[in-house]
């Protein structure tokens, strides 16, 4: 059972934080099931996405700016909003689904600016050629996009994909074959699917019952919408037995509850030798808000790939140091390189028993709405309501009527 006491909390609030989420269009030329955001093709202009930009800068302290969508790939003016990122200093991360990303345009991100890249690979999304494919199949895909990042060279490659109850049993497997590719693969995420809970909740803005069928997150799955981080754990712990996360962000509401878990591990392509502890995560995210001003956000390959550096942190860090033991007891593996690898778990909005939201506190994915800082995987409610809304079990009022 995971106790958010041995972790380190991540110290990321609504003005300081390591990460900002920009939407500069809702065009996408991928269909997701689990997607949050509806599929409309229009664009922001480029003064309005600077407008966002500036901001994020004028209101949070960030270290990178996710650029999403949509799928941002599809925005005309892409580059012009890489370069600007890179100009006002921070770190600009594409979150795409790859599809329309080739070398050619790869060097001419690169040039802009571009510091890396989250890839969303899932099988609910019906990609062409790959739409029978299942999560393991799909490994074949984020190697041919990892092996095109590190061949462009000096680019940060992560994976995301969303995680059904039908498909989270593949994640031991995934993690093995980003294990394999440790070399090239800096970051795997998961994010736990949510949706609409339409049997036991109604939702609310201000006094009036609000028409959800306008969502595009109140279709009909019969999936699960509450797996939490801990499952996912224990799933993994049948492949990597001493899996351990380090740090986490816990819910507005519940605590307890871990809305961002962060692991980080050592190996080399063959083994993993062991996991990044607490301490060491607070270190590096203090130095580098000490020494930057900012907390650290995403790493390049040049320094995850030298992990025997981190080993140093073994002296203020107890699992740091049974890594440094594992490692050095063949005495061969001074000749081999030592990589860093993070692996993420995210759990969305929560709804508890008595209808509150359990929220992610001190969240990354903060984006614009109206000139206001908002939840980006809720702003669907803000543009169809201006509002987040309510939820409150079914039949609350009713009783209370009654």
């Amino acid at each position: 059972m995971l106790n958010h006491l041995d972790y380190y909390r991540l110290p990321w609030s609504l003005t300081d934080n390591s990460i900002s989420w920009l939407e500069p269009t809702a065009k996408c030329n991928l269909s997701c099931d689990g997607c949050y955001r509806k599929n409309e093709a229009k664009h922001k202009s480029l003064e309005e996405v600077k407008a966002e930009i500036d901001l994020f800068n004028k209101v949070r302290k960030v270290d990178a700016i996710s650029i999403a969508g949509g799928d941002p790939l599809l925005h005309p003016e892409i580059l012009e909003i890489i370069k600007y990122i890179k100009d006002t200093g921070s770190k600009p991360i594409l979150n795409t689904n790859g599809l329309a990303l080739t070398k050619e345009l790869l060097k001419e991100l690169k040039k802009a600016g571009v510091y890396g890249f989250t890839i969303h690979i899932d099988s609910k999304q019906g990609r062409p050629g790959w739409k029978d494919a299942d999560e393991i199949k799909l490994n074949e895909l984020r190697y041919q996009y990892a092996r095109m990042l590190a061949d462009e060279g000096g680019l940060s490659c992560s994976f995301n994909s969303t995680v059904y109850e039908d498909t989270m049993h593949h994640i031991p497997e995934m993690l093995e074959w980003a294990h394999k590719n440790i070399d090239i693969v800096q970051l795997m995420v998961f994010i736990l699917y949510r949706a609409e809970k339409k049997g036991e909740f109604e939702y609310f803005c201000g006094p009036e019952k609000a028409p959800m069928a306008e969502l595009v997150y109140n279709e009909e799955y019969e999936e699960r919408t509450d797996i939490k981080a801990p499952e996912i754990i224990d799933l993994i712990r049948t492949k990597y037995a001493d899996f351990e996360p380090c740090a986490y962000l816990n819910g507005s509401t519940d605590p307890e509850s871990f809305k961002w878990l962060l692991s980080g591990r050592l190996g080399t392509k063959k083994k993993i030798f062991g996991y990044q502890g607490a301490k060491a995560m607070e270190l590096v995210q203090t130095f580098h808000h000490l020494f930057n001003g900012r907390y650290l956000a995403y790493s390049p390959p040049k320094m995850t790939g030298k992990g025997r550096s981190m080993l140093l942190l073994g002296v203020f860090d107890k699992k740091l140091r049974k890594t440094f033991v594992n490692f050095i007891k063949n005495p061969f593996n001074i000749f081999s390189k030592l990589y860093y690898q993070s692996v993420m778990i995210i759990q969305p909005v929560d709804i508890m028993e008595d209808g509150r939201q359990n929220m992610c506190d001190g969240c990354p994915d903060m984006t614009v709405w109206n000139g206001k800082l908002v939840w980006s995987c809720r702003m669907e409610e803000q543009e169809n309501f201006g509002y987040n809304l309510q939820s409150y079990p079914k039949g609350h009022f009713k009783d209370k009527n009654n």
